[in-house]
């Protein structure tokens, strides 16, 4: 078995590295990409974690991405796999994107705290010199505080993270031709991650696959080299219409969970590649 989406502790992750390849390797799951959201600080301890717990660990990455102007903007993620770590270009690229997300989340916390919800930046911490903040960091310390019951409740609509004044704080993130650049230029494969999560695409509305097949045109022609078709919340008729997809268009086709930590969702864990929530 294979997990190519996980993250660690050096993300948004609650696991290090270590012990996430190690819960893999008790999993029965042999290959496994570390994906934090950009950066690649935990990559070399998970490779030597891989050689102490026979678990091979591809050294990856995560860019969160956009494509559009002012008026419309199309987010997405996209994986990078197989990349070159000490790539200065795509050092230099992380350490500018941490950069901007420390700006946009002093701008969240001060958010929250206006519309009732008291944190510092102390409760975003949950453990000693991290250096990474993301939005599940502020689900876990909401949690920590009492006002929700658990971290997927931080994402109820229209409340919490989902809150409007919330969901106007915006990070700038780097155009996904950049991104996909970053990845070749870094020896790496760009994958499309989860094409389903893609807001502006709608899945739900009619047309979603030919919306999906236009945006594809764009990312292959600026080499998109894959897609993630099998994913935690895809059903198997997902799976199967973007396999069919992938194979037709030459993409590789990949499988990931998405994988947090344990404290996100009991349902989920590493392997897990098919609709759990």
């Amino acid at each position: 078995m294979i997990d190519l989406h996980l993250h660690t502790y050096y993300s948004d992750g609650t696991l290090s590295p270590e012990a996430l390849v190690k819960r893999a390797a008790r999993r029965g799951i042999t290959t496994i990409a570390i994906t934090d959201h950009d950066g690649v600080n935990g990559i070399s301890e998970a490779l030597e974690a891989g050689k102490k717990y026979g678990v091979k660990v591809i050294p990856s990455i995560e860019f969160s991405t956009g494509i559009g102007n002012e008026d419309q903007q199309i987010y997405m993620h996209i994986l990078g796999y197989h990349i070159d770590i000490n790539n200065e270009p795509l050092k230099r690229a992380v350490e500018e994107i941490r950069k901007k997300r420390e700006e946009r989340n002093t701008k969240l916390l001060r958010t929250l705290n206006k519309i009732g919800f008291q944190m510092d930046k102390e409760d975003l911490l949950q453990r000693p010199e991290q250096d990474y903040v993301g939005k599940p960091n502020f689900a876990l310390a909401m949690t920590k505080r009492g006002y929700i019951n658990n971290p997927k409740d931080a994402f109820t609509p229209g409340k919490f993270l989902r809150h409007p004044e919330i969901r106007r704080i915006h990070r700038e993130k780097i155009h996904v031709r950049e991104a996909i650049s970053l990845i070749n230029g870094a020896g790496g494969k760009a994958v499309l991650a989860h094409p389903y999560k893609i807001a502006f695409l709608k899945c739900k509305n009619e047309g979603y696959y030919e919306r999906l097949e236009r945006l594809l045109d764009s990312l292959q022609e600026w080499g998109l080299s894959g897609m993630e078709c099998y994913y935690s919340s895809h059903t198997p008729e997902q799976a199967e219409k973007l396999v069919e997809i992938a194979k037709r268009r030459g993409l590789l086709i990949t499988s990931g969970s998405d994988f947090h930590g344990p404290d996100f969702n009991p349902a989920l864990d590493i392997g897990v590649t098919g609709e759990v929530f």
